[in-house]
């Protein structure tokens, strides 16, 4: 057979011939360890493969082509913000704050009364601050002397005495009947007697006696009295001497024929004459005497006010010492609201516009009416109780406004900052509106707005624009029927779009 072909070298031949001995071990060149070998070789090469594809896709992940670099590095798409388009009644308004107080406030110092001497002491404080109290109430006492209040109008300007005439006579009388005491048949405005009887029963149901209107009043009307009894007793003595002088009977050996005879009935008539004429004189004095004295209101002793019940608004001294400055500052009469506007809103407001009073401690608003605006700046002045000369000079100078509210206020809002909303100007009906940063303006100068459709596209539509209030503004699209309420225009853009957004979208068709 030495002439057929070579057969093929063996595995084993082909480890030997490579220099790598056989192992040495029983059955070493055997088929079971060449197989096993062939299968070591196949897991280095799959190995090897795995190895290579996981280099390439993290290479892939970390490496990046020009395009898809500039692609990652592009702005985002802007990301708008829109608004509907209304339909309703466009406002204008002034917004300011406010402080509610009474229409009323008397600050109230403590004097002696009747013009006696020495510095006044406040012997008694009946009211704390925050106290309502109603007319008549004695307020406190100085120098033991009362501080009433009632109800009236009319400022205290001076003392009330006996005779006096005016217009606070009248409102005297008018608290005093409103208090229970009746002044008889005294004209309005004249201090006569009825009005002296009802003040003194007054003093005396609230615990004082009045002063006296004259110093040494009661002794000169006592004396003026006498003068007059006096006088009328004189008069009746010459009376009753000349009824009885016709009918004497004769005396000193006179007979009866010698009876007193005409030259003296006319001395007794003469006498008659003068004797009456002093009783009148004596009358008349009376009479002038009794006008002046009696009972007197001092202007320290009573403090009128508009409306009860009043308030406390505070109380500046104690019992004891001297008082100095204001002792009491009280309020009355309806709650208003006081601002101050500012030199460019004072041309837009003016007495009749509406106002809403919006309070943020309670969470409640009121309808108001402005009443007035003044024409001159002032400074707010300081809160009740803040003492003479506490105007803060560091507060800006504005316009007053007062405005009144259409229902009382509750009391409890008495000295409450509040915001006012003032209604300058509206629109006769509903009108379309969008906000005023949704319109914009064209390089040919024309205004539009910029709607966003439910798919996504873009429509400028050509607008002219009307009045602005609340941060809007009317609209009128150029062609009827462009534009109706609930359609979306784009007014600004939101934050974070990236630099390149924020022109875009605007004037987009």
């Amino acid at each position: 057979m030495g002439n057929g072909p070579e057969a093929p070298p063996s595995v084993d031949e082909e480890w030997e011939h490579a220099g790598t001995p056989r192992e040495s071990h029983p059955g070493a060149g055997g088929p079971g360890n060449a197989l096993a070998r062939r299968r070591r070789l196949l897991g280095a090469v799959t190995a090897a493969a795995v190895l290579v594809s996981g280099l390439g896709i993290v290479a892939a992940r970390v490496i990046k082509s020009p395009a898809q670099a500039a692609a990652d590095t592009a702005a985002p798409p802007p990301s708008v913000i829109t608004a509907p388009v209304e339909h309703r009644v466009l406002k204008e308004a002034v917004i300011l704050r406010g402080s509610v107080r009474a229409s009323q406030t008397v600050a109230i110092a403590a004097a002696v009364s009747g013009g006696a001497g020495g510095a006044p002491v406040i012997t008694k404080m009946n009211v704390k601050a925050g106290d309502t109290f109603r007319s008549g109430r004695v307020l406190m006492e100085v120098s033991g002397r009362p501080v009433i209040a009632l109800k009236g109008d009319v400022p205290v300007y001076r003392d009330l005495k006996p005779g006096a005439e005016g217009e606070d006579v009248a409102q005297l009388q008018s608290a005093l009947r409103e208090r229970g005491q009746n002044t008889g048949g005294d004209r309005s405005g004249l201090f006569g007697p009825g009005t002296k009887a009802a003040l003194t029963a007054f003093y005396r149901s609230v615990g004082y006696d009045p002063l006296p209107a004259e110093d040494g009043g009661e002794e000169e009307l006592t004396g003026a009295q006498e003068a007059v009894t006096e006088a009328a007793r004189r008069v009746e003595d010459i009376q009753t001497a000349a009824r009885r002088a016709p009918s004497a009977p004769a005396t000193g050996g006179r007979s009866g024929t010698d009876a007193a005879g005409p030259g003296e009935r006319t001395d007794t008539a003469v006498e008659l004459r003068r004797a009456r004429e002093d009783l009148a004189k004596t009358q008349d004095r009376l009479d002038r005497i009794k006008a002046k004295t009696g009972p007197m209101l001092p202007a320290s002793e009573v403090v009128y006010l508009k409306g009860f019940p009043a308030r406390v608004d505070a109380v500046a001294a104690g019992v004891g010492g001297k008082a100095e400055g204001n002792a009491l500052t009280v309020s009355a009469g309806v709650l208003v609201v006081e601002g101050f506007l500012q030199k460019h809103q004072r041309g837009l407001v003016r007495p009749g516009q509406r106002v809403e009073i919006f309070s943020e401690w309670e969470g409640k608003s009121a309808g108001a009416t402005v009443r007035s605006v003044a024409t001159g700046l002032a400074r707010p002045q300081p809160a009740a109780g803040a003492g003479e000369g506490a105007q803060d000079k560091s507060a800006a100078q504005g316009y007053a406004m007062v405005v009144a509210p259409d229902k009382p206020l509750d009391a409890s809002m008495a000295g409450q900052d509040v915001r006012l909303t003032v209604q300058t100007a509206a629109t006769e009906g509903a009108v379309l509106v969008v906000p005023v940063t949704a319109i914009s303006a064209g390089a040919d100068g024309r205004t539009a707005v910029t709607v966003v459709r439910a798919d996504g596209k873009r429509l400028r539509v050509p607008v002219s624009t009307g009045g602005t209030g609340d941060g809007y503004v009317e609209i009128r699209p150029a062609r009827e029927g462009e534009l109706s309420a609930g359609d979306q225009v784009i007014t600004g853009v939101a934050a974070g779009a990236g630099a390149g957004a924020a022109s875009s979208g605007f004037g987009a068709s």
